[in-house]
């Protein structure tokens, strides 16, 4: 099962579109995950009838409108792998712990909101995954995003995706 992984989009506050890199990752991925910050309803619309699966949340920037389609923790088990999708976790301090504590049914957590790559292991065996932004690096050195795959209840092969600069 292919993953692509997404956050922060902002569009089109931040880019008129994702880039075509990106998107080529979506029409291959099995299962597409966005941890929220659309912005607008479009791309929201766009995710929906290219992705074979979509697996998405809302975020601090999104109005009543992605709201209302969106919830603010999405879960999905995927091949036995038990998966949840927010926007924010706090502050960097202390995040994998206070994750752990907060998604104990959770082998996967998805998130973003600050744009800045994450993937750690909190004790206990959660993994904590952000994918960084693909449309607004603020302090970074590149717009990212993030694949993986997951075979036999495992995700493997995780690759996060620098962009060029635009």
């Amino acid at each position: 099962m292919r993953l692509v992984l997404m956050t922060d989009t902002h569009v089109p506050k931040r880019a008129r579109d994702l880039p075509p890199e990106l998107w080529g990752a979506v029409d291959e991925a099995d299962v597409v995950i966005h941890a929220g910050d659309w912005v607008s309803a479009g791309m929201l619309d766009e995710l929906e009838a290219r992705s074979r699966r979509l697996v998405a949340c809302y975020g601090n920037n999104d109005g009543p409108e992605l709201r209302a389609r969106l919830p603010e923790i999405a879960r999905a088990t995927l091949d036995g792998i038990r998966l949840a999708v927010i926007h924010e976790t706090g502050d960097a301090k202390g995040r994998d712990q206070r994750c752990a504590a907060a998604f104990p049914d959770t082998d996967v957590l998805v998130f973003g909101h600050s744009h800045i790559p994450w993937d750690t292991t909190a004790p206990g065996g959660l993994r904590l995954l952000n994918p960084g932004s693909p449309t607004d690096r603020r302090r970074q050195p590149h717009c990212t995003y993030m694949t993986a795959t997951i075979a036999s209840g495992r995700l493997e092969d995780l690759v996060l995706h620098r962009l060029p600069r635009r």
